[in-house]
C-alpha cells in the first residue's frame, strides 16, 4: 500500500486563502475600518430586556444551561458580562444558577469584575449566582423554582440545553418574562423558538462575543471566516458544475484539461 497524502496543492492554496482572509480583515479591523455584520435580533434585544426589568423592579435571570467549562460555556459567559454590565448601569439583580462547580467560579469572577470595571462594586450579590445541581432536572427544577419566586422579568437563556429547554420556557412564558434563547444544540432550537420571544440561531452563538464586544480582533476574525465559507462555498459550486458539465460532454476537449488539471495535476484525491 501506497502513502496517504494529506494535503495536495489545491488543499495548501485554499487553505492559503483562508488563512490570508481572517488574518486580513483582522488588520483591517484594528486600523479601525467599518467591519458589516448583519444584524442579529436576540442580541440587539438585551437592552430592552435590562430595560423591561428594571422599570418593573424585577430581576433578570442568566441561565447558561447544563454544560461545563467548554467553548459553549466560555461564549455564555461573555455574554453574561455584557448583560451584566446593562443591569449595573441601572442597580437591577442578574440571578445566575448554575449546574458544573466550574462554571460557577467563572460566573463569579465575571460578574465580580464586571460590576468593578463599571464602577459599583457593591452592586455584586454573591447570593444572586447560585449552584444548584449537577443533575439535569433537579437543576431545571430549581431554575423553574426562582423564576416564580423572584418573578422574573426577563430571561436569557444561553448555553448548553437538552431535554429541559421546553420546560423552562414554558415556565419563562407563565411569569410574563421577555425571554431571548441561544444554544448551539440544534435539536432544542425549536422549543426556543416555540416559546421564547427571541432565539439565536446556528453560528449565530458562536458570534455573540465579537457582535456585543466589537473587538477588533474578534470582529475581524468573524469577518474573514464568513469570506473563506464563502470561498469554500464558490469552489464546491463551481466543482459541481464542472463535473456535471463534463458528464453531458465527455469528448470536449475542455473536458480533458479539466480533468488533467484535477486529477493528474493535483494528486491525492
Amino acid at each position: 500500500m501506497g502513502t496517504t497524502e494529506f494535503a495536495n496543492p489545491s488543499v495548501w492554496v485554499v487553505e492559503g486563502l483562508l488563512v490570508v482572509f481572517i488574518l486580513g480583515a483582522i488588520l483591517f479591523a484594528r486600523r479601525g475600518k467599518n467591519m458589516y455584520i448583519r444584524k442579529i435580533p436576540g442580541l440587539n434585544v438585551l437592552d430592552e430586556a435590562v430595560g423591561r426589568a428594571t422599570e418593573m423592579g424585577r430581576p433578570i435571570l442568566f441561565a447558561p444551561g447544563i454544560g461545563g467549562l467548554d467553548i459553549v460555556g466560555l461564549q455564555a459567559m461573555s455574554v453574561l458580562s455584557h448583560v451584566a454590565r446593562l443591569a449595573s448601569h441601572y442597580e437591577t439583580r442578574v440571578i445566575v444558577p448554575l449546574s458544573d462547580p466550574l462554571l460557577y467560579t467563572v460566573a463569579d469572577e465575571v460578574l465580580r469584575d464586571t460590576y468593578a470595571s463599571e464602577g459599583v462594586p457593591e452592586q455584586f450579590n454573591e447570593g444572586d449566582i447560585r449552584y444548584l445541581s449537577d443533575q439535569q432536572f433537579a437543576w431545571a427544577s430549581g431554575v423553574v423554582g426562582i423564576l416564580h419566586r423572584e418573578q422574573i422579568a426577563g430571561v436569557v437563556y444561553f448555553g448548553s440545553f437538552f431535554a429541559e429547554s421546553l420546560i423552562l420556557a414554558e415556565n419563562g412564558q407563565m411569569v410574563g418574562a421577555i425571554q431571548i434563547a441561544g444554544t448551539p444544540q440544534t435539536t432544542q432550537v425549536p422549543f426556543f423558538l416555540a416559546a421564547c420571544d427571541y432565539t439565536i440561531i446556528g453560528d449565530e452563538y458562536y458570534a455573540a462575543s465579537a457582535y456585543i464586544s466589537r473587538e477588533p480582533t474578534l470582529l475581524g476574525s468573524l469577518v474573514g471566516q464568513d469570506y473563506s465559507k464563502l470561498l469554500i462555498l464558490a469552489i464546491v459550486v463551481a466543482g459541481a458544475v464542472l463535473t456535471t458539465a463534463s458528464v453531458f460532454a465527455p469528448d470536449a476537449q475542455w473536458t480533458h484539461l479539466i480533468h488533467k488539471y484535477f486529477l493528474d495535476y493535483f494528486p491525492g484525491r
